[in-house]
């Protein structure tokens, strides 16, 4: 308690405003974040879905593609919601992703010969499918990051309808109506 104030508490004239989430920058982040939190969880479950039938006898790979297809999932639904917290998590998931998907690419091609089960998508196409998740991968770790030091969290405190958010409860300053009647 501050002042006999509560922690995250509002004095009474007084709204909180988070001024680095309203940047056009910030903004863009956070979309280029969701699509790629997005594509990623696309990604993840179509190759397991396509390739669930030689996943599930390799020590479970399938549940960890599922799950991870899952989590990326709600990851970008965090982000949606401003959730800079979740950025640093998904950055770090993005790593192992990254390496499962570098160590275990060049398994898919070796698969395209007689004898091997195929799954409902082509092994190539699967292969295919894990390079470019983790090139994805990549680019996620990148703009997680630099997401990351926007600093999203920033309040602060200001009077009820200062003005400054462009557009919401601003008044113009050359003193015009704002509509006529």
């Amino acid at each position: 308690m501050i002042d006999g104030m509560a922690v995250g508490e509002v004095r009474p004239g007084y709204e909180l405003w988070r001024p680095n989430r309203e940047k056009s920058g910030s903004v863009t982040t956070k979309f280029v974040i969701v699509l790629l939190l997005l594509a990623t969880a696309a990604l993840a479950a179509l190759i397991t879905i396509g390739g669930w039938s030689l996943l599930k006898g390799g020590g479970g790979m399938g549940a960890v593609c599922a799950i991870y297809a899952i989590l990326y999932a709600f990851f970008a639904y965090r982000v949606a919601r401003w959730s800079r917290g979740i950025l640093p998590v998904a950055a770090a998931l993005s790593m192992i992703l990254a390496i499962f998907c570098a160590t275990g690419a060049d398994s898919w091609f070796a698969r395209d010969k007689t004898g091997f089960d195929q799954g409902l998508i082509p092994s190539p196409m699967i292969g295919l499918l894990v390079i470019i998740l983790a090139l994805l991968q990549l680019v996620l770790i990148a703009v997680a990051l630099y997401a990351f030091n926007q600093n999203w969290h920033v309040e602060e405190e200001r009077p009820i309808g200062y003005g400054e958010d462009y557009g919401a409860g601003a008044s113009p300053d050359d003193g015009a109506p704002l509509l006529p009647a």
